[in-house]
Order: structure tokens, then sequence, then C-alpha cells
């Protein structure tokens, strides 16, 4: 019988040629999918006998990628613009900012080891109050920072602490759970939804980067996190909309910046911000002013968990001078849920510079009085 083009096609290809092999780009993809740790086998395998912890860091995860599915639909999906309503500091909540703080509430309610939650979009703390469905931790969460720049489609995030609660267990969490300095934080992390979507976050010992392949809905291990051992590239990241209201030492420092080569990069999302600065080097600076005299970023979903995170990667956080004194983020004591402090943070080079520039202010103030 005559053959027909389709078979005599199909005959030619499987007695004369060999299917093509998966070379080049595609190889390697497909063997990092298959070989590469994946964050929920971390999670298993760094479990040192807290299996509450890996089941809410696998909570966690999964808030993160409803997250960034949400924000990748957001366009064709309407969920663009404002809600039509404030948080509880005081920002106009987007669309995405309900869905995500939705999103993070539900996910780390379910977890059933949660015993206090704290979000930016809350007024006050969620208590669990069900005995059989809490635990001993108490999180704090950003769940979408950076949303003001979410209509432009720039990259935003989620920022997320955790701390183990001091109360009986068998008795309801209260803020004094969560009141607590950041050098009493067990875990921190953020969530970047970007061009690619990535989790960092530690343990306190040592940082790690996650990144999702959304092919297969996990995170893939990238790399251990450490900030350049010079200092890395000159960039310094500061909104200077603000410069006329900064302390005179962060005029300096910016200034100095400006005359010796430094680069300005600012995003206006912390999450990226601070996430260039990890792997980049360099500086990021949201100081107190004299219109805002403890600075914009809040304590507990944003100050803590990047300072841990700056500080375990090799870096230094600090508040500049806040309160009468110099000191770390970590070892502030937040007053409210939603309390704020300072913010320098980045490579020892720079950080320390500024450090300097206040130390130097405090002593010519003194010599005078």
């Amino acid at each position: 019988p005559k053959q027909t083009l389709h078979s005599q096609l199909a005959m030619a290809v499987s007695e004369g040629m060999m299917k093509p092999a998966v070379v080049g780009i595609q190889e390697g993809m497909m063997k990092n999918r298959t070989s590469s740790m994946t964050m929920t086998q971390y999670i298993v395998e760094s479990d040192t006998g807290d299996h509450l912890l890996s089941l809410l860091m696998n909570s966690v995860q999964h808030a993160c990628k409803v997250c960034a599915n949400a924000i990748k639909k957001a366009g064709p999906c309407d969920l663009y613009g404002l809600a039509n309503t404030q948080n509880a500091t005081g920002d106009e909540v987007k669309k995405l900012d309900v869905i995500a703080n939705t999103v993070w509430v539900d996910c780390l309610r379910s977890s059933g080891v949660c015993a206090l939650l704290v979000s930016e979009e809350e007024e006050e703390p969620i208590v669990i109050e069900d005995a059989n469905k809490r635990g001993p931790f108490c999180v704090a969460f950003d769940p979408l920072d950076g949303s003001s720049n979410i209509d432009c489609n720039v990259s935003v995030g989620s920022i997320f602490s955790v701390y183990r609660r001091k109360s009986p267990e068998d008795t309801i969490a209260t803020v004094d759970d969560i009141l607590r300095p950041g050098t009493e934080c067990i875990a921190a992390g953020y969530s970047m939804f970007g061009a690619a979507t990535e989790i960092v976050f530690t343990y306190g010992a040592g940082v790690l980067r996650f990144a999702l392949d959304p092919a297969i809905g996990e995170f893939i291990y990238v790399d251990t996190m450490t900030l350049p051992e010079d200092g890395g590239k000159k960039i310094y990241s500061a909104n200077e909309g603000n410069c006329k209201s900064w302390d005179q030492p962060i005029k300096d420092f910016v200034h100095t910046c400006k005359t010796s080569g430094y680069a300005a990069r600012y995003v206006g999302s912390m999450v990226s911000d601070v996430h260039r600065t990890l792997l980049y080097g360099g500086g990021f600076l949201y100081p107190a002013d004299k219109k805002s005299k403890k600075g914009k970023l809040r304590v507990l979903y944003e100050g803590f968990p990047m300072a841990m995170i700056t500080e375990q990667a090799g870096g230094i956080a600090s508040t500049g001078m806040f309160l009468g004194k110099i000191g770390r983020i970590l070892e502030v004591s937040p007053e409210h849920i939603h309390d704020r402090c300072p913010i320098i943070m980045g490579c020892e080079r720079d950080v320390k510079q500024v450090l300097g520039l206040y130390e130097q202010e405090a002593k010519e103030y003194k010599k005078e009085f």
C-alpha cells in the first residue's frame, strides 16, 4: 500500500535520526530540579527534634507560594489598586495587601503551631484561643512589604520573625509573648516577588537562599548568603526625599558617598533594597529624622527580621543614635506591636562609617557642654 507522507517521514526519523538530546541550559535545568535540595527537604533534614518549627516553616513557604501566584495574576484578575481602607499604621491598603494578609493569617492559623500572630495589616494581635489549634510560636509578619510599588510591577515581598512563647502553653498567649527584643527571635526571613520568587531565612546560624521553580512548585536551594568581606560594591540606599530632616551624621555620610564614587540605589521596597545589599554589598538606611523621631520602619516585622538576617550574613544592623545611645536593632525593646525604630544596616565598611560620624558628633557635643 502506498505510504502517506506522514508515515514516510516518521519512518525516516526512526531509521536515520536519533532523538535530540537535552543539552545546554535544558540539561542543567533538569539536573538542578532533580538533584538540588528543596526547602521542604532542608526543613525536614535540619529538624533536630523541633518538629513543630518544621511545620511552621512549611506553612510559611506555603503562604509565600500562594502570594506569589496572586501577584503573578494581579493584572488579569483586576487585583491592582486600592482597597479603600487604611492599615494599623495608617498606610493606604491595596487589594493585594488584603489578599496577602488573609493568606498569611490562614496558613499560620491552620498550621496548628501558632499561639499569637501580629500583622502589619491588623491593628490588634490575633490570638489563637482554641487549645487544639495552637502551639508554642508567636509570629510577626508584613504580608506584603513595598505594596505601594505593586501597581507599577516593582518587586515586593513578605517579611516575618518567629518567637517561642514564654507563657504556659496551656494558657492563651498574650502580647507580652512577642513584645521582646530581637535577640530572642528563633527564626526570621523574607520572600521576594520579582523576576523570580525567592525566600531567604535564618534559624540563627547562617542565611539560606531558595528560589521557587514554578514548574514543580518547589523552592530550590540557591546558596548560602554572606555579605562580601570587603564590603562589596559601593552602593548606598536611602530615601533622599527625607534628607532635609536627617541627622547631620546621615547627611555627612550620604555626602561622602556622593563624592567618593558610590552609586545610589533605592527601590522603596525594603525587601528589594536589603536583598540587593546582602548580595552586592553597601548599606541600607532608613534613619530617624525630625519628622519621624523613631524612623518609619516597624520593629517586629521589618527591623528585627532584617537585622537578624543581616547579622547572620556577616553585616551590622544598627539604630544609629536612638534614645540617647548607639545600639543594635536586635536589642530594641518594642513598646507596642507596631512600634518603629531607625535602621542602618549592611556591610561593616559602610555601617561603621555612619556610626563613627555619630560618635564624633557625640564627642563634640560633650565638649561644648
